[in-house]
């Protein structure tokens, strides 16, 4: 039973070291720093280097010099300055009301994303701050200098001689809507002036225009990615808006050209930012850059800037395909593909191989592993695509004619992606005589801003359709039983579950993760970085508030009828407990077969070994006793 796939973090060269960030799920879940050589951690218990900027942290951890490093602490949100077998010494205030993240070694300072909130602010802020490593910030806030602030939200700073660059965005946006990329000067470790050379709103053409993941070449160059409508390196073609790699040369100050694109592709080379410090590209020693694309599945290409070629790097990774660090001709990367599990990789460029440092590898030849099959299904409003992995398990045959019930899973976000990665919680099920069909429908990043975008305004309408209209598309390909359909998601995706089970006859069962269940409860309760979401995914408040009730499932409890099954964390600030409370009461006043499991401790997202193996457990039992097919070995769910 699966106890938690990887979640790595950022990873780092250490002299002949490879240092990384890993979550432990058999030590309640704390994010530990490990290394390649030897055994022991370089982060040890109970530290965990975790970061609370945005709810969803990123970047809570950095390399100095030598094996100095500084980190995050979970607990408190303080940045601590370690090295390995010593203890850690803040370098922040004792502070509840201060989060960080996005930390950054550069120009032989220590610079971070901070959020301010609580009884300092009434709205929540962020600045880039710069921390002074003798630890006098730890007992005087004022040593901790703030560098810039004026913006909602800020991300990636990347100081460089005397300027830095960063990105910015406001309510209502979300990063991926509109997000500029700035340019300072600093003086006295402060911005006296600043530039927008990309991004932002109505930025080209009149459209919004979504900058990600500055970083300097040199002096006086600066690489970033960006969605321009069009691309001015291929004006005989156009299409839909993709993250692309773009430069600014500088010349004194902050004059510079108009940004130039390196590589013009209909791929996506960026994505989301919902976690701090993601890198979708990184540049050699040679100048030359290795950037992920992605379009459903990701690949690597290996760019040549001056000449504008480019090579394909074969690899088996495929999805959620992160550039962790670069040295020399060799990169660390993170990521998964159809037939290797999640892990840490360096691949050298020069020999064109890949080898894994954690992770990563898997025995197919078991024939318990299921591998995806890309599919794509029409719906109402265009092509769904979605990832298949059949039932497999080398052992065990079903019965002959008998068609398998199919779990179908929705993912968070909304804005998010699956890439139909070797998956151990697909396998979980696949590996039982469970099909799943993980569905990446409109709303989904992967496919270029339209698809993304096909959700605006119709946040419980087009997923909707999206994940029905898959569904019945694999029941006619023969490969379902249509009266086996289950669906599961957390977060977002719960929502969409709830939905589906209240508005479409398409499944008999539901699985809800710490899912959303009413709107404008949502709205009042959720964290800052989403508080304007909604604007975009139904519409701003109060002009849209019918829409807000209509759509919410608890708004008429009568239409959920099907047994569901409900986990949440007792810590959860996303979606907190009381919109599944809401959900159970409701799943008990109308007699509904449901289940309500809580874990204590858990946040948005579980990741205690213990919580992990409950959740799967209970899933499996709940499936089979919903379904109609046994479970051994498994204890059956109480359902009320």
């Amino acid at each position: 039973m699966p106890a938690g796939s990887l979640r790595l973090d950022r990873a780092r060269y250490v002299g002949d070291d490879v240092w990384w960030a890993e979550s432990v799920p058999s030590e309640n879940g704390r994010t530990a720093i490990l290394r390649a050589a030897g055994s022991d951690p370089v982060l040890r218990a109970p530290w965990s280097a975790r970061s609370r900027v945005h709810e969803y942290g990123g970047g809570a951890w950095t390399l100095l010099d030598g094996e100095r490093f500084a980190f995050v602490e979970q607990s408190d949100q303080r940045v601590y300055l370690a090295q390995p077998d010593s203890d850690p010494s803040p370098l922040t205030p004792a502070d509840a009301h201060y989060a960080h993240g996005d930390l950054v070694w550069a120009d032989g300072a220590l610079w971070a994303v901070r959020e301010t909130h609580g009884a300092l602010r009434e709205t929540p802020a962020r600045d880039i701050v710069r921390i002074p490593l003798d630890g006098s910030g730890a007992h005087d806030p004022s040593a901790v200098i703030s560098v810039v602030s004026g913006s909602d939200f800020l991300a990636y700073p990347a100081p460089r001689d005397g300027r830095i660059a960063w990105i910015a965005w406001d309510h209502p946006d979300m990063p991926w809507d509109a997000a500029e990329l700035r340019v300072g000067t600093l003086e006295n470790g402060r911005v006296t002036e600043w530039t927008r050379l990309a991004g932002g709103r109505g930025a080209s053409h009149g459209e919004n225009v979504s900058a990600l993941q500055p970083e300097w070449t040199g002096e006086d160059e600066l690489l970033f990615s960006q969605d321009p409508p069009t691309t001015a390196a291929r004006a005989d073609r156009t299409w839909t808006q993709r993250w692309n790699l773009f430069r600014v040369r500088f010349d004194d100050g902050l004059a510079h050209a108009a940004p130039e694109p390196i590589y013009a592709v209909d791929g996506d080379t960026g994505g989301p930012l919902w976690s701090l410090g993601a890198r979708w590209y990184g540049s050699l020693d040679d100048g030359n850059i290795i950037a992920v694309v992605t379009e459903g599945r990701s690949r690597l290409v290996l760019i040549d800037p001056v000449s504008g070629s480019v090579a394909e790097l074969e690899t088996p990774l495929t999805g959620d395909v992160h550039v962790q660090a670069v040295r020399g001709r060799r990169a660390l990367l993170t990521g998964a593909g159809a037939e290797v599990p999640g892990g840490l990789w360096e691949l050298d460029v020069s020999a064109r191989s890949l080898r894994p440092l954690r992770g990563g590898e898997v025995d197919l030849s078991s024939g318990v592993h299921s591998v995806a099959e890309p599919m794509t299904f029409p719906g109402p409003l265009g092509p769904v695509h979605t990832f298949y992995y059949a039932p497999t398990n080398g052992d065990l045959r079903g019965l002959e004619g008998e068609l398998p019930p199919v779990l179908v899973l929705v993912h968070g976000g909304p804005t998010g992606h699956v890439t139909g990665d070797l998956s151990q919680a697909s396998s979980f099920f696949t590996s039982r005589g469970i099909g799943v069909l993980d569905v990446n429908y409109g709303g989904s990043s992967g496919y270029g801003r339209a698809y993304r975008e096909r959700l605006n305004g119709a946040w419980g309408l087009v997923d909707v359709q999206d994940v029905a209209a898959a569904a019945q598309g694999l029941v006619a390909k023969g490969l379902a039983d249509p009266e086996r359909l289950a669906i599961k998601g957390g977060s977002a995706g719960g929502w969409t579950v709830l939905c589906a089970l209240a508005d479409t006859d398409v499944f008999s069962a539901g699985i809800s993760r710490y899912g959303v269940a009413d709107l404008r409860m949502l709205l009042a309760e959720t964290h800052d970085f989403e508080a304007r979401y909604l604007d975009g995914l139904v519409g701003p408040m109060p002009e849209a508030e019918a829409d807000y009730i209509e759509r919410s499932p608890l708004t008429h409890p009568e239409k959920l009828r099907t047994p569901l099954l409900i986990l949440q964390g007792t810590e959860d600030p996303v979606v907190p407990p009381s919109q599944s409370e809401a959900l159970r009461d409701a799943l008990a006043a109308n007699a509904v077969p449901h289940a309500y499991l809580t874990f204590d401790g858990e946040s948005h997202g579980f990741r205690r070994a213990e919580t992990i193996i409950a959740c799967f457990s209970n899933e499996l039992a709940f499936l089979g006793q919903v379904l109609g097919f046994d479970t051994p070995g498994v204890e059956p769910v109480a359902l009320s």
